[in-house]
């Protein structure tokens, strides 16, 4: 490898000139520039006197030329460099210029003061490090971060789209038992208030009768016997007892429909707007049971064993949606009629409900693939395959688990276990 034109040696400008040791120093520093992979340029005041070949290399980058490499890189430096050298012996910056490929090059430009500060004319070794391709490979993480970012937020808005399909697939299945559900309270809300009706004209005309009577009620004119005969007529007694009980049921199926469909409403709202909120399980779970009673009473007796639970910070609508899903799997689960139990309890950290059933339990090898997505055992038609899934999903979300203890033959237990407390979550950027 032939040096460069600009110098022969370093020996011309290292501090030591004596023979020997600082002969063989020479020869050594020299062989040592000559390997770097950092452009080095050494000059005598303002006079390139050495460039490396990486120097030369580099010139060839940003001019397209390799004569006089070293004047070429040393024009990079600005005046502030020198000036810095003289005073404290050293410089460090970074500058971007155009390289003869069309692209931008990145440099770190580095000055250091060679020889004794009283010289009259000192050496200054002139360092350039190419960092164009460290600036490319993170240009490049960070265009592939936020395709990954992108691709991310893509993922999140496609997940949510599929827990409300879901959602929605298990309200469309529903909805002919919630309509069944609302048809009976409205059925006898109908009727209670046409008899209602008809009491009422009843009592009207009764009391009309009873104002004419008082009218011209005379000593001798009957009028006791004409009033027994109309409350007789009119069956007055039976009247005053049962209007009450009748308006009471009508109020009853009332607040029936109401519920259900304020249920059916919180059921069916989205997660994006939903805040994290301490709520009653026992609360959402009694909710949520009120959606799928038709699904359920039919195919099982439903009873309740509940602890004492604390609020527990959550998304409700997406856990009373775990909720759904377990029990109308329990139901599904059960061939004739059988029984279905609702449990909870909880300690200083969690709490947790389970819904048991007394069905055909799941096979242990079965049992490794239920939270799988679109894995189901029910005929077609019957299920997604996502409801378990979908639920995994939401109780990792919220920090929690979900344990299952099943046997075939004996009925499965499924007990969903919360944090009553979440941990504290990173703003949304």
């Amino acid at each position: 490898m032939e040096p460069s034109r600009e110098a022969t040696s370093l020996e011309s400008v290292l501090p030591e000139r004596r023979a020997g040791a600082g002969h063989a120093i020479g020869r050594d520093l020299f062989t040592l520039a000559e390997r770097l992979d950092d452009a080095l340029v050494v000059t005598r005041g303002a006079d390139p006197v050495y460039a490396n070949p990486a120097a030369r290399t580099l010139a060839e980058k940003s001019q397209g030329r390799s004569d006089a490499p070293g004047a070429a890189l040393a024009r990079l430096f600005p005046d502030a460099a020198w000036r810095a050298c003289d005073q404290i012996g050293s410089w460090r910056g970074e500058t971007a210029l155009p390289g003869s490929d069309g692209g931008l090059l990145y440099l770190q430009l580095t000055m250091l003061c060679l020889g004794a500060a009283d010289e009259d004319v000192p050496a200054r070794c002139l360092i350039l490090h190419d960092d164009s391709e460290a600036r490319r490979y993170e240009d490049t993480l960070q265009e592939r971060h936020s395709e990954l970012q992108n691709a991310y937020i893509r993922l999140a808005g496609t997940q949510e789209q599929l827990l409300q399909s879901e959602k929605m697939a298990s309200i469309g299945q529903l909805a002919a038992g919630v309509a069944h559900e609302i048809n009976n309270p409205i059925g006898y809300v109908h009727s209670n208030l046409h008899a209602l009706n008809d009491y009422v004209r009843s009592l009207f005309a009764l009391i009309g009768s009873y104002e004419e009577l008082l009218a011209g009620l005379g000593p001798d004119s009957g009028a006791p016997e004409r009033m027994a005969e109309l409350r007789r007529r009119f069956d007055y007694d039976y009247l005053v007892s049962d209007i009450p009980s009748l308006i009471a049921e009508s109020r009853e199926g009332i607040e029936r429909v109401t519920r259900i469909v304020q249920d059916l409403k919180d059921f069916s709202r989205t997660g994006r707007d939903e805040e994290w909120t301490a709520v009653d399980l026992h609360k959402g779970l009694e909710s949520t049971l009120n959606i799928v009673w038709n699904e359920l009473k039919y195919k099982a007796r439903v009873d309740r064993h509940f602890g004492q639970l604390p609020p527990v910070e959550c998304l409700p609508s997406e856990i009373n949606q775990v909720f759904m899903n377990l029990l109308v799997n329990a139901a599904q689960a059960i061939p004739q009629y059988g029984h279905i139990e609702l449990s909870s309890g909880c300690d200083e950290h969690e709490a947790w409900v389970a819904i048991s059933d007394d069905g055909a339990g799941i096979d242990p090898q079965v049992q490794q693939r239920i939270f799988d997505p679109f894995f189901t055992t029910k005929p077609v038609g019957k299920g997604s395959g996502l409801g378990l899934s979908i639920s995994y999903g939401i109780v990792s979300k919220h920090h929690g688990r979900i344990e299952v203890q099943s046997s075939p033959g004996q009925g499965s237990t499924f007990k969903v276990v919360l944090p009553l407390r979440q941990p504290v979550r990173a703003p949304v950027s």
